[in-house]
């Protein structure tokens, strides 16, 4: 176990520079694919609030169980259970060295809470990074997706097709389009985003913790100026 001075943490005679950081952007930007690049490199936890209420509700815990009950009949999980679950992946020790936060909060209420809460545990926020990327670029990347029903490996008819054609390079199974990379879903998501998400971008630089970057680039150029801007200092 490492001790924490001056916002680097100290472990096994290496300092390692701590970094808590929230990716917003709408869907399809490429937060989550740059989310993990960054922990990797960063040797951060990535949390994400779709892979933690899958893991709660397949172990039953308490809190998955009340996600679940929601879940099934088609309601949202409620902020305080998303919360819940989130602060139980900050307490363990893989998120001592940092994380970041992959798409949460959605909400200008969830990201007051989760402030709050931070504070109260001496954890705040040294960065929020805004991925931008044109609508029409967004509707272009998620309508183009397929995936294997069978091993849920992902491919894209334009930037990454399968050298099978319509099947799947791992096992064969034909490829599909998920309902929600269809154009009316996508369009759907893309209105909630910015009725309940886009909110977060103004209650953020008003705390001046908030860059945007352009997330329409090749992945690799994206990341390197992601790396860029979490090397400069925040002005305020």
């Amino acid at each position: 176990m490492g001790s924490w001075v001056r916002g680097w943490l100290h472990c096994a005679g290496e300092a390692v520079k701590i970094m808590r950081l929230v990716f917003l952007g709408a869907p399809g930007v490429g937060k989550g694919t740059q989310a993990d690049k960054a922990a990797v490199h960063y040797r951060i936890r990535k949390i994400s609030t779709g892979d933690l209420l899958r893991e709660a509700v397949r172990i039953q815990s308490s809190l998955g169980c009340e996600a679940k009950e929601h879940m099934d009949q088609g309601r949202l999980v409620p902020d305080s259970v998303v919360i819940g679950l989130v602060l139980e992946r900050l307490a363990d020790p893989s998120c001592e060295n940092g994380f970041i936060l992959d798409g949460f909060p959605r909400t200008v209420p969830q990201a007051d809470a989760l402030g709050k809460v931070l504070v109260e545990r001496s954890l705040p926020l040294d960065r929020v990074i805004n991925f931008r990327v044109s609508r029409e670029e967004i509707v272009k990347r998620l309508s183009g997706r397929r995936s294997c029903p069978k091993c849920q490996a992902t491919y894209h008819l334009e930037f990454a097709p399968s050298k099978n054609g319509g099947l799947c390079e791992r096992c064969g199974e034909a490829l599909i389009q998920r309902s929600d990379d269809q154009r009316e879903a996508i369009e759907m998501r893309l209105r909630v985003y910015e009725e309940q998400t886009a909110p977060l971008i103004d209650f953020y630089e008003k705390r001046h913790v908030l860059s945007h970057l352009n997330g329409a680039e090749a992945v690799d150029t994206v990341y390197h100026n992601l790396v860029k801007v979490l090397a400069t200092p925040q002005t305020a």
